[in-house]
């Protein structure tokens, strides 16, 4: 007789990581739940303790117990003590976490339109980028997860993505002709990179600082913060400030754990919330200076290229969206905010 696998389906060894994680948090409280009048507010994430996020999430959790006069509290799991992102958004759809932050990159994933932060060259820079995070489209996607369960409360600065690469400096799409490109598990993001001349190459990231040395991979992309803070300058020797895209974290919480909050405690949430972006937002801000700072003195090469060839690369992917739910988002995002005059020739590549 042959013998069975071990494995019933596909997905199971990380079902039952899931089911682990969603035991535990029962078995040692599960959070929403009142201890001698106390709401506690569970939050996971996989960044440590020192970044600019975790930052303004920690001050999120200051500002909530003073503004409910210790009635409410925020206790933090970082550094992926409750596992990886996307791990993190089943637990809050379980019902079993209450909050977590997840870049928008993976909550495509679950929620589609979140995917338009992972379309290349999308914002002309940071000013217009956080016109729309914190405008009327920006507002309407972080809802847009209801129907899945989870529901956004705010976006946090996670910079522009750029490329990094072991050996070889890139002035334009040309010089990453057959390179192989760690990235996100996100579709559009890997469609991007392709396009670019690069070859895509999915990862967890925690396994890239051994393929950059190993030359697994000729390279990755990330913002500065992330790229000093991991060290991973110390494989990667050129660093072109490209700015590709931009996709922003994101703080969600479960349905379930804001439904169960009053009125009351919901605004407390959300005013916290919004005081903390703030904060964060400057922070990001110092951290990203510092971190090209270091690199530099770390013997980093910062490359500074023309974009444009750049943009005119990923023009076939907002041609094959066009049409589509995400394409509506887009033509959303250019009429709520359309290029001042005279920047309508550098925005010419883009929709």
């Amino acid at each position: 007789m042959a013998r069975r696998s071990k494995n019933i389906y596909p997905g199971y060894a990380a079902s039952l990581k899931i089911f682990g994680m969603a035991v535990f948090l029962l078995l040692f409280g599960t959070g929403c739940r009142e201890r001698q009048d106390v709401v506690e507010l569970r939050l996971a994430h996989i960044l440590d303790a020192t970044h600019p996020v975790h930052q303004g999430m920690a001050y999120m959790g200051d500002r909530l117990h003073a503004l409910s006069d210790g009635a409410m509290r925020v206790k933090i799991y970082p550094s992926g003590q409750l596992g990886n992102e996307r791990e993190s958004v089943e637990l809050l759809q379980l019902g079993t976490l209450d909050m977590a932050k997840v870049a928008s990159s993976v909550i495509e994933n679950f929620v589609p339109a979140m995917g338009v932060y992972s379309l290349p060259y999308l914002f002309r820079d940071e000013a217009h980028l956080w016109e729309i995070l914190e405008g009327e489209a920006g507002r309407a996607i972080l809802l847009q997860g209801e129907p899945y369960r989870i529901r956004g409360l705010c976006y946090y600065d996670a910079g522009f993505r750029s490329f990094y690469i072991h050996d070889r400096r890139v002035e334009s799409p040309d010089d990453l002709a057959g390179l192989k490109i760690r990235v996100m598990r996100s579709n559009l993001s890997i469609q991007t990179i392709n396009m670019l001349g690069a070859n895509a190459t999915p990862m967890a990231y925690g396994e890239l600082y051994t393929a950059l040395q190993q030359g697994v991979v000729d390279g990755a992309e990330n913002n500065p913060p992330n790229f000093y803070g991991s060290r991973h300058y110390e494989q990667a020797r050129y660093y072109t400030l490209d700015e590709h895209a931009a996709p922003p974290d994101v703080l969600l919480i479960g349905t379930r754990a804001w439904n169960k909050l009053t009125d009351r405690q919901q605004g407390w949430v959300e005013q916290a919330v919004a005081e903390s972006v703030a904060y964060q937002r400057e922070r990001w801000r110092e951290a990203t200076e510092a971190a090209l700072r270091a690199v530099e003195e770390a013997g980093v090469t910062v490359v500074r290229p023309d974009k444009d060839p750049f943009q005119e690369a990923v023009r076939p992917l907002y041609e094959s969206i066009r049409g589509t739910a995400l394409g509506a988002w887009v033509e959303r995002i250019h009429a709520l905010s359309p290029p001042p005059p005279d920047a309508v020739d550098e925005t010419q590549t883009l929709p």
